[in-house]
């Protein structure tokens, strides 16, 4: 009787361990697993949120800084049309060239000149003779003189006193007489205009240089502005993704640790149990 009623409850006793056994490896699997599960969930959350917090991105003072550059540089290629037409081609089609000259003769018309329809002015008449040229012509004080209808040397402006029409006009003749009573230099243009001589270059170089250096200016500021602006962009991508590289390298080396760490850590479990 004592051998029958014993081994009932020797038989039973076996398979509740070893049941016992399997359930508490399956729940330590779970559970790694799960745990692993989230660490990786929170590592990728956490990856995602810092490059959308270290994107680069462009400030208002940027963008306007940019729209300041490119506005500099629209407005210098309208100031070299400007300049182009007014200095630049003026001076490309000017065909003076240097000569000396001697004063011929000096006179004040007795007919005055029409001034704007107001009233009428004294015409001071200036006549030359090139060096070297029998040839007389009258002289003009620049390259837009050269185009007005009459070939006055000098007119005053318009006003009514008479008098000091006559005066003034009469002090520039004194003026012209001292100046160019011995020879003077001045700028012919036998092809284009050979029956007048002119005194004073208006369209050198020296002016379209000058006229030329604003827009210059401008343009290279515009540019370097703009070029800027884009270098500090392109150096704030390049920080962010070398962070974002030396950021992955350590959490990847975390990773691997947390991945021996658990194989280990499940080693030893199984080796307990």
């Amino acid at each position: 009787m004592f051998l029958n009623t014993a081994s009932p409850r020797r038989s039973f006793s076996i398979p509740i361990n070893i049941n016992l056994h399997g359930a508490r490896r399956r729940q330590t699997r779970e559970i790694q697993h799960t745990s692993a599960t989230q660490e990786q969930e929170r590592s990728q959350r956490g990856e995602a949120e810092g490059a959308r917090s270290q994107m680069p991105t462009s400030s208002v003072g940027e963008e306007r800084a940019i729209l300041l550059g490119f506005t500099m540089m629209a407005f210098s290629v309208l100031m070299f049309f400007v300049v182009g037409i007014t200095t630049v081609k003026p001076y490309i089609d000017s065909c003076w060239e240097q000569a000396s000259c001697v004063l011929t003769q000096t006179d004040i018309l007795e007919e005055w000149v029409d001034c704007r329809g107001v009233s009428t002015v004294p015409c001071l008449t200036v006549t030359v003779s090139v060096t070297g040229s029998n040839e007389s012509a009258f002289l003009q004080f620049d390259e837009d003189s050269v185009f007005l209808p009459n070939e006055c040397f000098y007119l005053p402006k318009c006003q009514l006193d008479r008098k000091g029409l006559q005066d003034e006009v009469q002090k520039v003749e004194k003026w012209v007489d001292n100046q160019l009573k011995n020879s003077s230099a001045c700028f012919s243009d036998q092809k284009g205009h050979p029956n007048h001589i002119i005194l004073n270059r208006k369209y050198t170089l020296q002016r379209v240089l000058f006229g030329l250096l604003w827009p210059c200016l401008m343009l290279g500021g515009g540019s370097l502005l703009v070029g800027l602006v884009k270098l500090t962009q392109c150096l704030a991508r390049l920080s962010t993704d070398v962070r974002s590289y030396s950021r992955g390298g350590r959490r990847t080396l975390r990773d691997t640790r947390g991945k021996m760490y658990r194989l280990l850590r499940r080693s030893s479990t199984q080796s307990i149990l």
